[in-house]
């Protein structure tokens, strides 16, 4: 995640900043706290020495924080981006102070985890003898300080920032899926059917032609929003679910003394280990999830795999291939047909442009989902650079089964400053 962020000026976005933010957090946990932890689930045995049992600790608590700090500003950024747009404009620079300060604040709370951890024997007659039975342990001066501490550290590190991040969150679905903002479908049809040529079959007019980009512009947003809240809801979901053991084992243990003496030790026991694996699950999940639900993430991913697997020479055909796959893919057209259908939404790539007479420009589409459209324009040949935006509009109605167009009119809208001229 930090790889491909980095090497990709064009992904280096608030969200991503955030997101890269949490990767750190989830290495911090795999370095630092995952082997030790191992060792003492297996052994029950602390073998590190006071140092470490004051570091490790203290730098699991500050990943904790870290992470849930950073899905908060995860989810204001996203609140504020969709739901308030003009109140608070959210920059890369705000977005790389902000990771800072989570820091600086995450490292300064969690201070008193450091202080109080200290070393212990449960048979203190054998403790000069073995570093068997050590054990890494809180002591605190009174009882009444580790329930304050505990009880506000399950305050500020799950319960508040999950209510903060649920409610945000809860906005940003009914303005995306159950409002009727500007990219929805009704919205969308009711401009859309504005725009379609009625007397124009060979050309738009200057004004028509931007209001129809400006249309596409919106369904583009609209999706991108749409699948970039999907993969923060569910980062979200599976950090609350990887954190509720732990939050309520160490609430009960620390807080109300439920397990001091426990008779069914082992199952204790049993149910702590647990809750530290999910923790440590967590950060293996979130690379998973952004490799799933993040097209631009996969597609980096693909591409370090490749460079480690099979070295340079394959990475670089790989990285033409993605250039090329990415320019067909901003060839697209957003075909739509209101009448029939509710939402229909085709993309159109334009694959290949040969000389033929002028009398005729041939249309072939796939019965997929993804149709390619092949334009024989005149006066361009197969080697022209074409970096350019075409947006087709249908009149009349769809057979999608047969696939089928009747009084099909291709529209061609150009984005750059040459025009194509038939004839």
């Amino acid at each position: 995640v930090c790889i491909a962020v980095w090497k990709n000026h064009h992904m280096r976005t608030v969200t991503n900043y955030f997101i890269v933010n949490l990767s750190l957090a989830d290495i911090l946990v795999t370095i630092t706290c995952l082997p030790a932890t191992l060792v003492v689930d297996i052994t029950e045995t602390w073998f590190f020495g006071q140092t470490l049992c004051k570091v490790i600790p203290y730098l699991q608590t500050v990943s904790v924080s870290v992470s849930v700090l950073t899905l908060s500003c995860i989810a204001l950024d996203r609140w504020y981006a969709i739901c308030h747009p003009l109140m608070f404009k959210s920059t890369a620079k705000r977005a790389r102070n902000s990771i800072i300060i989570i820091w600086i604040v995450s490292c300064i709370i969690m201070i008193p985890q450091a202080i109080v951890m200290e070393c212990s024997s449960v048979f203190p007659g054998l403790a000069n003898k073995t570093t068997l039975f050590t054990v890494c342990d809180e002591h605190w001066g009174a009882e009444v300080y580790p329930k304050m501490y505990h009880t506000c550290f399950f305050l500020v590190t799950y319960m508040a920032p999950l209510c903060l991040m649920v409610l945000a969150y809860l906005q940003i679905f009914r303005k995306l899926w159950c409002r009727q903002i500007p990219g929805t479908s009704s919205v969308v049809q009711k401009k859309w059917k504005s725009l379609q040529p009625s007397a124009q079959p060979r050309g738009l007019g200057q004004s028509t032609k931007s209001k129809i980009s400006a249309v596409a512009a919106e369904i583009k947003q609209i999706h991108a929003r749409r699948k970039t809240a999907r993969m923060l809801m569910v980062v979200l979901l599976v950090f609350a679910l990887c954190y509720l053991p732990i939050s309520i084992l160490n609430v009960l243990k620390r807080v109300l003394g439920m397990f001091n003496h426990a008779d069914d030790r082992e199952t204790v026991y049993a149910w702590f280990t647990f809750s530290h694996w999910l923790v440590y699950a967590n950060s293996a999940a979130n690379p998973i999830i952004y490799n799933f639900l993040s097209g631009k993430f996969r597609e980096e991913f693909k591409a370090a795999f490749a460079c480690c697997i099979f070295g340079r020479h394959h990475d670089d055909r790989f990285s033409r291939g993605r250039a090329s796959t990415e320019s067909r893919k901003s060839l697209t057209t957003q075909i739509s047909n209101f009448d029939n259908v509710s939402k229909l939404s085709e993309h159109v790539v334009l694959t290949n442009i040969n000389t033929i007479p002028s009398n005729d420009i041939p249309v072939m589409l796939s019965p997929l989902k993804s149709a390619e459209l092949h334009l024989h324009i005149p006066g361009m040949n197969t080697t022209s650079n074409i970096d350019e935006a075409v947006r087709v509009s249908a009149e009349d109605t769809v057979n999608t089964e047969n696939v089928e167009w009747n009084k099909f009119i291709p529209s061609i809208t150009k984005l750059t400053s040459m025009d194509l001229q038939q004839g």
